[in-house]
């Protein structure tokens, strides 16, 4: 039961030096700003005048930061 535990809410965590509530937290940021990405190209394919970048820059922008983290994660 303790390795099932471990395995669900510790394991990767600490693979990327976090603990769980840092995890969450960045997790959940990542996701508010993917579900706010997500929504701005479902306007964009409706009226393509607006949100043009939106989306692209969003992920972009998380894209960089994923790839710092992980870099950081793996010097760490």
């Amino acid at each position: 039961m303790r390795m099932a535990f471990e395995r669900l809410f510790i394991v990767h965590p600490h693979s990327v030096n976090e603990d769980y509530l840092a995890h969450a937290g960045v997790a959940l940021r990542f996701a508010l700003l993917l579900l706010r990405a997500g929504l701005a190209a479902l306007v964009h394919a409706l009226i393509p005048a607006l949100f043009e970048t939106s989306a692209s820059s969003t992920i972009k922008k998380l894209h960089r930061e994923m790839t710092e983290r992980s870099g950081a994660s793996q010097r760490g």
